[in-house]
């Protein structure tokens, strides 16, 4: 592969120095550092970023163009990540709500795209201050996922061999979302939901707010509206907390590659 192609699958092209020269390629320590050997592994692997999105920067995502809007805002908010080496008295980072009435306009993609700007950041601004990257600086937690592992093994006469590696899959998910820096927590309004995994997500949920850990929320339910999903409590903190952002438009899956 030549540098010119390496460096369109790398995460770290846009600030990088050496991007699209000799020394861009898959043997670079930082690319690897960041996406493993083979694109798929590093800190974007440990962060659980689905494999289509693995490579999806705010300057690159398919969804820019039509969001427009929304990726101004998005980029501004971007540039409030170097907070998360400040110290306590510092303005702490935000947490966002990317909101759209129809499925499949590019919330997914967004949030996506800032977890991976959150892990550059991160990465350059640990090496930067002579610090340790994190193995783990964000994580992605899919809320279908979730549930679907939370069914499987909460089925009447599940046999133990199916419902014990769900069961540890599924704790790991929620433990990494519930202390990890920063989180995405995609599709948090699926009103499908059973009683006994909503309260699992309300725990996460309620554990980053009060904590005050960034936190960015994927729904196709509106802000105000939370209330018919969590409890009114939890859905006000989570108001107070958050800057929404509105998608618009209608669904583009099946047109593009990602949304």
């Amino acid at each position: 592969m030549s540098h010119e192609a390496h460096s369109k699958n790398c995460i770290l092209a846009e600030p990088c120095t050496l991007a699209n020269t000799a020394k861009c390629n898959a043997r670079c320590s930082s690319y690897i550092a960041t996406m493993g050997y083979n694109g798929l592994g590093g800190r974007v692997g440990a962060a659980n970023v689905p494999a289509e999105y693995r490579r999806v920067t705010l300057a690159n995502s398919p969804a820019r163009t039509e969001q427009a809007a929304a990726y101004k805002h998005a980029e501004t908010y971007a540039h409030t990540f170097t907070r998360q080496f400040g110290d306590a008295s510092d303005e702490r980072i935000k947490s966002l709500y990317l909101y759209s009435a129809e499925p499949g306009t590019g919330k997914t993609t967004t949030a996506a795209a800032l977890l991976n700007e959150y892990i550059v950041r991160h990465y350059i601004g640990s090496i930067q201050r002579g610090l340790q990257p994190q193995e783990r600086p964000g994580y992605f937690l899919d809320a279908n996922e979730a549930q679907v592992l939370y069914t499987e093994f909460n089925r009447p006469k599940v046999p133990d061999d199916i419902a014990e590696p769900a069961s540890r899959e599924y704790y790991r998910r929620l433990q990494a979302a519930k202390l990890t820096p920063f989180v995405i927590i995609d599709d948090i309004g699926v009103r499908d939901a059973t009683d006994g995994f909503r309260g699992d997500l309300h725990s996460v949920i309620n554990h980053r707010v009060t904590n005050a850990m960034p936190t960015v929320y994927t729904s196709n339910v509106l802000m105000d509206d939370l209330a018919t999903v969590f409890d009114r409590r939890l859905a006000d903190r989570i108001r107070d907390m958050c800057i929404e952002i509105r998608f618009v438009g209608e669904s583009k899956r099946g047109l593009r590659k990602t949304a």
